[in-house]
């Protein structure tokens, strides 16, 4: 299984930093404008909606205010598992470090979807730090 494991630092406050990670309805608002242009909550999953058309049904797995960590999987698509982290540790009053994981199969995605991950981070970063 291929690993995708991604520090993300951020001269913002923790605090408003998970606040955006937590608004699961709101990703394509809140971290990746641009990126995807919308999000439908389907029950305890959402739907994203790429810039591209690619639409893809993400399962909350994990929402955890103590840990300031949210877990989801990507259901259906290319991918036959993607399951994927963000976790966001405090740095200080006005740092953080998001912390991106992302497991998934086949092993060939690992490239491709790497490369999408650099691009949100920086799509991630801008926004969070604005």
């Amino acid at each position: 299984m291929a690993t995708i494991y991604k520090e993300i630092r951020l001269e913002a406050d923790p605090g408003k930093v998970w606040d955006a990670v937590r608004d699961v309805g709101q990703v394509h608002q809140r971290l990746v404008p641009g990126i995807l242009v919308d999000t439908r909550m389907v029950g305890n999953a959402r739907e994203v909606r790429f810039a591209n058309g690619l639409v893809v049904r993400e399962l909350i797995v994990t929402l955890d205010d103590d840990a300031r960590r949210l877990v989801y999987a990507s259901v259906a698509g290319r991918a036959t598992h993607h399951n994927a982290s963000f976790q966001v540790f405090a740095e200080g009053e006005d740092r953080t470090r998001l912390v991106w994981i992302t497991d998934l199969l086949p092993d060939e995605l690992a490239v491709p979807i790497g490369k999408t991950v650099e691009q949100v981070a920086a799509v991630i970063k801008r926004t969070l730090e604005s």
